[in-house]
C-alpha cells in the first residue's frame, strides 16, 4: 500500500483525486491539503510516500515546494498548465497529469508509482549496505533485470527515466535519477553533470570538460569540474 496525500487549492480537483485514489487498491489517502505549507508536517513525519501535487497555488507553487523539501519524495504533478511539464520532469517527477484528468490517465500514473516502489523494495530487501553490495535490480523490458556495479559504464537521466549504460547494452527504466545516485556506492561512482553519473574505473580519458568512456562522450558540469578532478586524481596523478 502506498500512502499518498493530495495538495491542491481547488476543492473540486481534490474531490476528483480523492475518488480516483479510493478506486485504486494499492493507494491509501493519508490526507489532503489546500496549501503546500500545511502539508509540511505530514511529509516530515516520513509516512507519506507519494504526493499528488498541483503547481499553480497561492503563496508557493508546487515546483517551489518540491525544491524546498529537505527529503525528496516521489511526486505526480496535477495541473491545468501543460507548459510546466518540462520543469516537473527536471525535478524527477514520476508523472505529470494535465487537468481535467481521466481515470485511465490517473491509473497509468499510479501504476508507475507502484512499479517505482516495487523495484525500490526489491533493492532494499537484499541490501546490507550500498558499499558492500555489488548489484541492484531495475524494471526494464517488462522484467526485473540484475545490474552488476562492475558492468556499469555510466548512467544518464532522460526526463523522468534513467538509462543505465553497461558494457554490453543499455537499459531504460522508470526511476528518478536521484534515487539511483543515492543507491550507488560513492567510492565507485560520481556525478559529473546534472544528467550523468559515471563509473570512475571505466574512464579512459578527460579532455577539457569531456569524459571519454569507450566511444561515449560525457560532459562535465563547470560547477562540478574541480570536485570531479580532485576525486579522480587524488594520489594517482603522476607528473615530473
Amino acid at each position: 500500500m502506498i500512502n499518498c496525500i493530495i495538495i491542491d487549492d481547488e476543492p473540486l480537483a481534490r474531490k476528483g483525486l480523492r475518488e480516483y485514489i479510493s478506486d485504486v487498491d494499492f493507494l491509501q489517502l493519508a490526507g489532503e491539503y489546500d496549501n503546500p505549507l500545511r502539508a509540511t508536517e505530514a511529509i516530515g513525519g516520513g509516512d507519506v510516500q507519494l504526493l499528488f501535487l498541483d503547481i499553480q497555488m497561492p503563496k508557493i507553487t508546487g515546483l517551489e515546494f518540491i525544491k524546498s523539501l529537505q527529503r525528496p519524495i516521489p511526486v505526480i504533478f496535477t495541473t491545468a498548465f501543460p507548459q510546466y511539464a518540462l520543469d516537473g520532469f527536471e525535478l524527477n517527477a514520476l508523472d505529470y497529469l494535465v487537468k481535467p484528468i481521466s481515470f485511465d490517465r490517473f491509473l497509468k500514473a499510479a501504476l508507475k508509482a507502484k512499479e517505482y516502489y516495487e523495484v525500490r523494495q526489491k533493492n532494499e530487501s537484499g541490501q546490507v549496505s550500498a558499499e558492500t553490495n555489488d548489484h541492484f535490480f531495475i524494471k526494464a523490458d517488462n522484467k526485473l533485470v540484475k545490474i552488476a556495479f562492475n558492468d556499469i559504464l555510466f548512467i544518464e537521466a532522460l526526463q523522468n527515466y534513467v538509462v543505465v549504460h553497461t558494457q554490453d547494452k543499455k537499459f531504460i527504466t522508470y526511476l528518478t535519477f536521484k534515487s539511483v545516485e543515492e543507491y550507488l556506492p560513492a567510492a565507485q561512482f560520481m556525478k559529473v553533470h546534472k544528467s550523468f553519473i559515471v563509473s570512475a574505473s571505466k574512464i579512459d580519458s578527460i579532455e577539457g570538460n569531456d569524459i571519454r568512456i569507450g566511444q561515449h562522450h560525457i560532459p562535465i558540469s563547470r560547477n562540478l569540474k574541480d570536485e570531479v578532478m580532485e576525486k579522480l586524481l587524488r594520489g594517482k596523478f603522476l607528473k615530473r
